[in-house]
């Protein structure tokens, strides 16, 4: 028996993926910013709920290196980088852009929030 498509989801835990600079740091690229706690420790308490956090950034190489090592540093360790978790590639879904039930981003849509997410996280957690 196979799942129907629109019935996938239902299968998976929530799943965040968090930009990086201007979102879980200031944007200081190439370097790293200092700390944006509001949002670095509502996405630690996100993943200690069971959601799956993605690292959605668009650093590549040396720099999302830095950037993967200072997280961590700090406490924060990611399902996925750049990339979809095991239970969405299992569905068979493992497309370019990474599948995730929220996406917090500094650049979301025409709203400038600038740095302050409260009214995205309360949506969110």
């Amino acid at each position: 028996m196979s799942i129907k498509n629109e019935d996938k989801e239902a299968l998976l835990p929530p799943i965040v993926a968090v930009d990086f600079d201007g979102t879980l740091v200031k944007n200081k690229f190439p370097e790293i910013g200092e700390i944006n706690w509001f949002v670095w420790e509502a996405v630690q308490k996100a993943q200690a709920e069971g959601k799956k956090i993605i690292l959605w950034t668009s650093r590549t190489g040396e720099v999302l290196d830095a950037a993967v090592e200072f997280c961590t540093r700090h406490g924060l360790k990611f399902d996925a980088i750049n990339d979809n978790i095991p239970e969405v590639k299992a569905l068979g879904w493992d497309a370019r852009k990474v599948f995730a039930t929220m996406y917090i981003d500094d650049r979301m849509g025409t709203v400038n929030f600038d740095g302050d997410f409260s009214m995205v996280m309360h949506a969110l957690f």
